[in-house]
């Protein structure tokens, strides 16, 4: 799915997402989350031996939300699947923690975070709600 202009812009923000995947049980397992955008798909780094991959590899299914707070911005809900992927020379992991921190904190927290554990999560929308 092709992403409207006015989401493509909300996801330019660093904002926190909410992620959602489904847990063993069926129940939501949402947690708020660091971003950036690849075309039509939203990234996400995130340790392998994080619960929120296993659910994603189990049942891809998920959603994700950006804005929409109490005092009218805007905002989205966005429906779709998510994939697990490996995240050479930790590109995303870089990518993401520079998008959110200062130069010489988000180069610390690439020194610490780099290795092996670290994955991607991809989202794929295929319907986008505004909230």
């Amino acid at each position: 799915m092709q992403l409207s202009e006015p989401v493509r812009k909300i996801l330019e923000k660093p904002e926190v997402v909410r992620i959602s995947v489904i847990d063993a049980d069926g129940y939501p397992h949402t947690v708020p989350i660091w971003f950036a955008r690849d075309g039509d798909e939203v990234v996400f780094f995130s340790s392998r031996s994080a619960r929120k991959i296993a659910y994603a590899q189990a049942n891809p299914k998920g959603a994700m939300s950006i804005g929409g707070d109490p005092y009218g911005s805007e905002g989205y809900l966005l429906k779709g699947e998510f994939s697990v992927e490996e995240d050479p020379e930790n590109r995303w992991l870089r990518e993401i923690t520079f998008r959110y921190e200062p130069p010489e904190l988000a180069e610390q927290h690439v020194r610490e975070w780099s290795g092996p554990d670290i994955v991607v999560m991809r989202f794929k929308a295929h319907k986008v709600i505004k909230i």
